[in-house]
């Protein structure tokens, strides 16, 4: 069985060698770029920082959402090795805004 818009075999072909590693998708920072175009125009850092401030809602979101996804996905200790934790500690929630 052909392929009727390639005239060949599935299979017989090789594919290409894709994208280099460490290359970043194309559409992904096309995405970026005009996400970032568009917090501009809607007042950049200042409106941000007017919306975070307008609700405490507003507050939560950009610290649970929208802070997060500046930060690295993997984090590793001194010298690239693992994290060692010295101590955890456990402190009561309240909901009065000093948590």
């Amino acid at each position: 069985m052909t392929n009727k818009i390639t005239g060949k075999k599935p299979g017989s072909g090789k594919a290409g060698p894709g994208r280099p590693k460490g290359s970043r998708n194309k559409v992904t920072s096309e995405a970026k770029a005009v996400i970032a175009e568009a917090a501009e125009r809607l007042g950049g850092v200042e409106r941000l920082v007017a919306w975070a401030r307008a609700d405490a809602q507003n507050e939560k979101a950009f610290w649970a959402q929208v802070y997060p996804k500046l930060l690295p996905l993997q984090v590793t200790g001194e010298g690239g090795g693992p994290v060692k934790i010295a101590r955890v500690e456990l402190v009561a929630l309240t909901d009065d805004g000093d948590s």
